[in-house]
């Protein structure tokens, strides 16, 4: 029997998985080890670029997407390690990840599955690496956002486990599907995944048999992966609120309880948390439709005032406010028909637009609706109003609060983590680029000997040591680390160093041909020079 066998499930991100499977190869040479790709009928080429690529990787090539737990019962059901490990591709693990992990359970003898600490980007705490299981209660606190509203309450933040230190080790309900560790006896137990979680929901299920089983799952503060989470969701159309939330109402309604009151009561908290997400996906949309809709309203009261104030007079009172609103909303409308309202951004041009077909449009009804209608003057001067405010206020939201702006148009300060070759030829490519988002404000050494040194036009500002302070003073949006310079262990230390900085890291592969971070993946043969 071997020591370790990895299990990757993939879906469409090819990229995460050549990265990982980077990582992989630093962090597991010391273990007699395989590793099983599942891929779910992708169609990103990830199943050839895995085939040329890393040929001693085990390829199970799927024709349909069979779900995450499906996937992973049929890489475990050939699986030959003593310890297996199911892990997400768009992670990235430390060299010394797995072992420290199966000391951990080798001297725990209790341990049937542990996870370690799952890292955001940005260097926070991704919460879903220790949890409790979603019992009534539980779901209930989490679904209406009160685990939220008090993470330090034992109480209310007990899904999460937000109230516990985060740098101890304890026994937990659950750990994060990312990464799951477990011996080959639970797996043989247990059976793996339950086929009816198609996506999410299907960890949780699987720790609470391991412990029906008599083990414990237990996490691990000391060593981390990072996690891109969500990647496989971002490029499938499946409703990933639902989906989840789905998936806790699945799992109650198997372990707990199947009472009515319960159900009743979880579907409607999934429904506000549903509409919640919503809004907070459309939340740029929404913010354009009310701010358009109140310039739009004043600007035709302020044009009635100014060409004429008796236009109403002996206009029934309960009726006013209509007249001013009515033609901003026949203008909302017309600015949603030709796509002005985007999640992703806002466009003066696309508004301006929008505006000349609204005053033709409003201009026509005055024709027929003589009685109600504005004067064409009044509808001119409004809409006047109408395109200076609605300009205006956008282009305050791009350039004083970055709100709206597409990729292309964000420049960000950018650091380059590595000196030697590879790490220059990046930089350079990076910097002539014609298209290029990044600003390169100057290269990070491994050592504090390299700063003050000019390498190809290119200053070194600082180093590992001093990247924090670094990143502070040059008010720095993206750091990319050169993995060819670099150790896994090397990047963790400086991505959990700078947690809370509102930094994005992103990591070049190890031939600099690519750029995985959480925003954006870029293939750096594609950059036009």
């Amino acid at each position: 029997m071997m020591d370790l066998s990895i299990i990757i499930v993939n879906y469409n991100v090819k990229e995460f998985l050549l990265n990982l499977l980077d990582s992989l190869h630093k962090a597991v040479s010391k273990f007699e080890n395989e590793i099983i790709v599942v891929d779910n009928a992708s169609d990103d080429g990830s199943v050839e670029l895995v085939k040329s690529r890393f040929p001693q990787v085990k390829l199970i090539a799927n024709k349909t997407n069979v779900g995450f737990g499906a996937a992973n019962n049929q890489a475990l059901e050939i699986a030959s390690g003593k310890y297996l490990v199911l892990i997400n591709p768009d992670t990235i693990v430390k060299e010394d990840t797995f072992t420290k992990l199966i000391d951990f359970m080798g001297s725990t003898p209790d341990a049937g599955m542990v996870g370690c600490k799952v890292l955001n980007p940005d260097g926070t705490l991704q919460l879903a690496c220790r949890r409790s299981f979603p019992g009534p209660w539980t779901s209930f606190t989490k679904i209406t956002g009160l685990s939220k509203i008090f993470p330090n309450s034992k109480l209310f933040a007990k899904y999460n486990l937000t109230y516990l230190n985060e740098d101890e080790t304890y026994e937990v309900d659950a750990i994060s599907g990312s990464f799951m560790m477990m011996t080959c006896e639970v797996y043989q137990k247990t059976k793996g995944f339950d086929p009816q979680f198609f996506m999410y929901g299907e960890d949780l299920d699987l720790c609470y048999r391991t412990q029906k089983e008599g083990y414990k799952v237990y996490y691990v503060h000391t060593t981390e992966i990072i996690h891109y989470k969500g990647e496989s969701t971002k490029r499938s159309s499946i409703d990933e609120t639902k989906v989840f939330y789905d998936a806790m109402h699945l799992f109650v309604r198997k372990h707990f309880s199947s009472f009515f009151i319960v159900e009743l009561i979880l579907r409607a908290a999934i429904f506000f948390r549903r509409f919640v997400a919503f809004s907070n996906l459309y939340r740029l949309v929404i913010l354009a439709i009310i701010l358009d809709m109140v310039v739009g309203t004043i600007s035709f009261l302020f044009a009635e005032e100014i060409y004429s104030n008796e236009r109403w007079e002996g206009f029934p009172e309960i009726f006013k406010p209509a007249v001013y609103f009515v033609p901003a909303f026949i203008q909302i409308i017309i600015s949603s028909l030709m796509n002005s309202y985007r999640k992703d951004g806002f466009s003066v041009l696309r508004s301006s637009l929008s505006l000349i077909v609204g005053l033709m449009v409003i201009t026509s009804m005055t024709f027929f609706l003589k009685q109600y209608a504005f004067s064409r003057a009044v509808v001119l001067i409004a809409f006047g109003f109408m395109l200076l405010g609605f300009s205006l206020w956008r282009i305050i939201a791009k350039t004083i609060f970055k709100i709206g702006l597409s990729a292309n148009e964000r420049k960000n300060r950018t650091l380059i983590v590595g000196t030697n070759q590879k790490a220059l030829t990046l930089t350079k490519k990076l910097k002539s680029s014609l298209t290029s988002i990044h600003h390169i404000i100057g290269l990070v050494g491994s050592s504090s000997k390299d700063i003050g040194e000019v390498i190809d036009n290119f200053s070194v500002i600082g180093s590992l040591e001093n990247i924090k302070k670094v990143i502070q003073e040059n008010r720095i949006d993206k750091v990319i680390f050169s993995s060819d310079e670099l150790t896994f262990n090397q990047m963790f230390s400086v991505v959990s160093k700078c947690q809370g900085m509102n930094v994005e890291f992103v990591v070049a592969g190890s031939e600099m041909d690519y750029l995985v971070g959480k925003s954006s993946i870029t293939m750096l043969e594609d950059i036009p020079l």
